[in-house]
């Protein structure tokens, strides 16, 4: 590798040699030696080393850059034939678009209740003890064998569900469920009701203030019915259970005026009700949610809640005197000849008849 010199160094290699200097002055460079001459040939030549000072990894280094190939944006589409398009999808890896649109869907829950219980007529009214009341346990041994096969196909996807304890769980469901309803909070509930349940729940809340309590349960809640179903697929498995609850509650619900609709916040009643809950068992993630509620058909229809108006009274309207209301000529205000001395008296007493005739609303 060539050495740089600068001229400098060729001023101080001339003083130091002996006989130099003279032959510098004469011009006669030939006289010099040989190095000397060697180094005064030399140029001044700067340049930067590009190569890396350690070539043993230039293949990973290369491979840090991929190259890329950009494309054409000013190449129009219908200027392509079809087997380029084709040539360049393959190489790419692309799928050729589908001559029908297809949109994804989720089913997280199912339309309505599948073999649904039948509530025995006059529960929690009649004992056992009663013909009715040994007739509805017989009845209920009956459709068992059903329940339990479909308790044993839950279990096969939910290991720790147990019939006994799953009444407990439902309970606080159902109690967090009409807890948020009567809050109106619209995004929590959505974890303890299904999307079926949910426009039910929340149709007739609005515009209203409902005070609710769950105050004591007078039989624990127990499961009286389960079913398992498929949805399309067999793999799609939703589960049904069916949990009676008996209970002691209190609700009073107030119209936007305040005035009280239905209930009370001081009685409370005992209610027995049937309510369903579902869940997405094929799904790992899937939440038992409240899905609907039985109501029989030997129950009465209930009374509708009282709806109250606000009475008007109707305003009599003055008797007026005949000269004052006779047509069209009592209502026109008399005109003003220029000239004639009429009374402003007589002015004020047709404006005044005007807003006689005129009926006042009652606000």
């Amino acid at each position: 590798m060539e050495k740089l010199v600068s001229a400098k160094t060729c001023l101080k290699l001339l003083q130091v040699m002996p006989g130099a200097q003279q032959a510098a002055t004469t011009g006669g460079l030939g006289v010099l030696a040989n190095p000397l001459q060697n180094l005064l040939q030399m140029q001044q030549v700067r340049h930067r080393q590009t190569k890396h000072w350690q070539p043993e990894f230039k293949r990973l280094r290369k491979q840090k850059f991929i190259k890329m190939d950009l494309p054409n944006l000013r190449e129009k589409q219908e200027d392509i034939s079809k087997e380029e398009m084709r040539s360049r999808m393959k190489e790419r890896g692309v799928l050729p678009p589908r001559p029908w649109m297809e949109r994804p869907f989720h089913i997280s829950c199912t339309g309505g209740i599948f073999e649904a219980y039948v509530p025995p007529e006059g529960d929690g009214k009649k004992s056992i003890i009663s013909t009715s009341g040994a007739k509805q346990k017989l009845e209920f041994l009956e459709k068992k064998s059903k329940s339990l096969m479909a308790v044993r196909k839950i279990r096969s996807y939910e290991e720790s569900f147990s019939s006994d304890e799953f009444g407990a769980e439902a309970q606080d469901i159902y109690i967090q469920a009409h807890t948020h309803m009567a809050a109106k909070d619209k995004y929590k509930i959505r974890e303890f009701v299904s999307e079926r349940c949910y426009p039910e729940m929340m149709h007739n809340v609005r515009d209203k203030t409902i005070h609710w309590k769950f105050l004591q349960s007078l039989e624990p809640p127990r499961v009286v019915h389960a079913r398992v179903t498929e949805v399309i697929t067999k793999e799609n498995q939703f589960a049904q259970v069916t949990v009676r609850f008996h209970s002691q509650q209190m609700l009073a619900i107030y119209d936007r005026f305040g005035r009280l609709m239905h209930g009370s916040e001081i009685l409370t009643k005992d209610v027995l009700e049937y309510v369903v809950f579902e869940k997405h068992i094929s799904n790992e993630y899937g939440k038992w949610r409240l899905h609907d509620k039985i109501i029989p058909d030997w129950l009465p229809p209930k009374q509708p809640a009282p709806i109250t108006y606000r009475l008007i009274e109707d305003v009599e309207e003055e008797e007026l005197p005949k000269e004052l209301s006779g047509g069209e000529e009592a209502t026109k205000q008399p005109e003003v000849v220029a000239g004639s001395a009429q009374p402003k008296e007589q002015l004020q007493l047709a404006t005044s008849t005007e807003s006689r005739t005129k009926p006042s609303l009652a606000i």
